[in-house]
């Protein structure tokens, strides 16, 4: 009898499941295991348990949360706690035989910058990491998500992984993005239609033209922020962009292995007739340039659009959130996004700090100034990044332009390393998340792209991009 057809993430659970219980529990065998440096105290476990791990050839790992922007040395570290931290995870990953990325080392990033770029995520795996992001190596054909402490310690000691079997999601763009619409504004319009619980219990396939035309650099955006919509992880089914992107990565397979694996992965991708548990489309030639208002990421409206009004709310509890957010952000309905002055720029974290978006980022900055009163920083994803961007000269774009040139790492992404925003500081930030207090107490963060981001810098207020480009 044919086999039924099935979808991409029904090909890569069904490889990897070693088991399962009549509780509907299945044990997955997982094919990679990212560790950062918040996961220090998994190792703790499995010591006070006389347990080592189970498969260190298949764990790797890079300090990138708690790492100094400042300098690349340990001492550079202020909070002592942090700086542990960092020791800890070089001590572990040494002790068991673990691949560190560490300060120093030439592909030392923010893990799930290193991991694509090194060829470590590759289509068809199951990969977990200590990190709700993990979901942006789906952009490759993976199936990874982020999992909690007590589960990195269970992978480190079996390299096995309890999951219930989420639903499944094909969110379909079909047309053509327009002129500076990137990555960062499809995930933002499709978080904006569906809600922040929009994709909850299911994984996430991006399918359609639009999806086909983004670079693998946007479909990392796009799937890094499947988490922000609820998924459990977001996917984009392998091709030729992905093989080109892969192709010649040291941790990829070289010569005859790699003609294998292309066989293997061209069959990944959902068969045709294959279902899914819910259906959502979307017209990519209607998406612009996007920024947030709230502390959501679904807080999000095209550059032109004003600040809602709570009483237009659909109900009381709605009315009630939108107020509280108002407040918090220190903004007045009927306000154009573009009257907005914002006082701090960041261009960096795992959603868009790759050598594409420095580029669209300079590109904006060149032969301009940032404007008086606003600090803007460029934090490259990884030392490869900030290599390849020295290389082509736009640390100097931005350094002329005023911005800082910072050393790799997490940053400002999140306010627990040192990188924060001031109380009642307005941020553009091409990170993932806006909640209160995310880049500081009181910190106020827009979301948005790194085009629009520079574009912030410059005029220090929410600007259209397309209109400093001649887009």
């Amino acid at each position: 009898m044919a086999e039924s057809p099935r979808t991409l993430f029904e090909k890569i659970w069904s490889r990897h499941r070693v088991l399962e219980r009549e509780d509907g529990q299945t044990l997955l065998y997982v094919g990679r295991h990212l560790l950062h440096d918040g996961g220090a105290t998994a190792f703790d476990v499995l010591r006070r348990r006389g347990l080592k791990p189970r498969a260190p050839e298949r764990i790797f790992a890079t300090p990138d949360h708690y790492v100094s922007t400042a300098g690349r040395k340990l001492e550079e570290i202020e909070d002592p706690r942090h700086r542990e931290m960092v020791e800890k995870l070089a001590r572990n990953t040494a002790e068991h035989g673990i691949r560190q990325f560490g300060l120093g080392d030439p592909n030392q990033g923010i893990v799930h910058v290193m991991g694509p770029e090194t060829g470590i995520s590759q289509p068809g795996l199951l990969m977990v990491c200590g990190d709700s992001h993990t979901s942006t190596h789906g952009a490759l054909g993976a199936l990874a998500f982020g999992i909690g402490s007590t589960e990195v310690a269970h992978v480190l000691a079996t390299q096995t992984l309890w999951q219930r079997k989420p639903r499944t999601m094909r969110i379909t763009l079909d047309g053509t993005l327009g002129p500076q619409v990137t990555g960062k504004d499809v995930i933002l319009a499709i978080i904006a239609r569906i809600g922040a619980a929009g994709a909850t219990g299911h994984v996430i396939e991006y399918a359609g033209s639009a999806i086909r035309g983004l670079s693998m650099e946007g479909r990392l955006t796009l799937c890094n922020m499947s988490i922000e919509a609820g998924g459990r992880a977001g996917m984009v089914a392998p091709d030729e962009t992905t093989f080109a992107y892969l192709h010649g990565r040291p941790f990829a397979p070289q010569g005859a292995d790699w003609d294998d694996a292309l066989a293997r992965w061209r069959q990944l991708p959902s068969d045709a007739g294959a279902t899914f548990d819910t259906e959502v489309s979307l017209d990519g030639s209607a998406i612009e340039p996007m920024v947030t208002w709230g502390n959501s990421p679904e807080d999000a409206l095209p550059i032109h659009g004003a600040i809602p009004d709570p009483a237009e709310a659909a109900d009381a509890e709605r009315r009630a959130q939108m107020e509280r957010m108002l407040s918090y952000m220190g903004l007045t309905p009927g306000t154009p996004l573009t009257e907005i002055a914002v006082d701090r720029v960041f261009i960096g974290s795992c959603t868009n700090s790759r050598i594409e978006d420095l580029r669209a980022a300079a590109a904006v900055a060149k032969g301009r100034k940032v404007a008086e009163g606003v600090r803007a920083w460029v934090v490259p994803g990884s030392e490869p990044v900030k290599r390849q961007a020295e290389a082509e000269g736009l640390h100097e774009v931005f350094r002329g332009a005023g911005f800082e040139w910072r050393e790799p790492g997490c940053s400002m992404c999140l306010g627990t390393n040192g990188d924060i925003a001031a109380p009642g500081e307005r941020v553009a930030s091409t990170s993932n998340r806006n909640f209160m207090g995310r880049q500081g107490p009181g910190a106020r963060t827009h979301l948005l792209s790194p085009a629009m981001a520079a574009a912030a810098a410059v005029t220090g207020r929410f600007a259209d991009v397309r209109r400093l480009v001649g887009a």
